[in-house]
């Protein structure tokens, strides 16, 4: 279990030319790699993925460290049923595992954990540990852990169109309301900034179904460090690239 500490014993201002005034608000990350990180090493994927709770664990552990607002993490896709059954069910153990040994230690230090993507549908033991830790940390005023499970982009925004068709149909929405604020209020970021910042490991250059509507302005930083190699130094130097970068949201540069 690790303890988060609080951001004024971290002086971080000394290893990383990092602007703390102008942080990301929200991260997102596709933690991907974990598969081939086993593979490399002759092991079973799932001793991958217990690998990759570690990174997990240090990107909480430095997001809530420094101040960031709102940290989504892509656990588990839409698509991801369709892996060997032995390998879902580890992950689904995992998360479990995970939960249960980490919630208490993330709700002392104001971690608030929400989700994204249809859970109902997740196994009992996970869907009551899921519910469990959300209920727990719900009026935690701390960094946000978004844990996107049984998600994809395409079934997220099918789900929003189906609901502004019957709001439509009655008479709670009107057609000429229907712009990007109503659309988001839709999705399941509703009560979320869009991410600031996306982060993909292991070396694969696509968003994989991921935040199809919210990555439209998003600065994305890609590396081939695989997942459980991911250490807060991979976090800093994303955050570098994305301080460096001008967001002009369609416009011109300032330049």
């Amino acid at each position: 279990m690790f303890s988060l500490r609080k951001k004024r014993s971290i002086d971080y201002k000394k290893q990383y030319n990092i602007d703390y005034n102008k942080l990301p608000k929200h991260i997102a990350i596709i933690m991907d790699g974990n598969g081939r990180w086993a593979k490399k090493r002759g092991l079973p994927r799932a001793s991958g993925h217990r690998a990759g709770v570690e990174a997990l664990r240090e990107a909480i552990k430095t997001s809530s460290d420094i101040g960031i607002k709102v940290l989504t993490l892509y656990a588990f896709s839409t698509e991801n049923w369709k892996r060997p059954k032995k390998e879902v069910d580890a992950l689904m153990n995992l998360l479990v595992e995970y939960l249960n040994k980490e919630i208490d230690e993330l709700h002392k230090n104001n971690v608030k954990i929400n989700t994204i993507g249809n859970i109902d549908i997740l196994p009992e033991k996970p869907k009551i540990a899921v519910y469990d830790a959300i209920n727990l940390t719900k009026n935690n005023s701390g960094l946000i852990v978004n844990i996107a499970l049984n998600y994809g982009g395409r079934d997220e925004l099918i789900h929003a169109i189906k609901e502004i068709i019957l709001d439509t149909q009655n008479g709670k929405v009107q057609l000429d309301d229907i712009d990007d604020n109503k659309v988001k209020t839709y999705l399941y970021t509703s009560n979320l900034p869009d991410p600031d910042l996306l982060i993909r490991p292991s070396g694969e250059l696509r968003i994989s179904n991921f935040l199809l509507w919210q990555l439209a302005y998003t600065e994305f930083w890609f590396t081939n460090i695989l997942w459980p190699d991911f250490k807060k130094e991979h976090l800093f130097e994303a955050i570098e690239s994305y301080q460096s970068r001008e967001r002009r949201y369609g416009g011109v540069s300032n330049e």
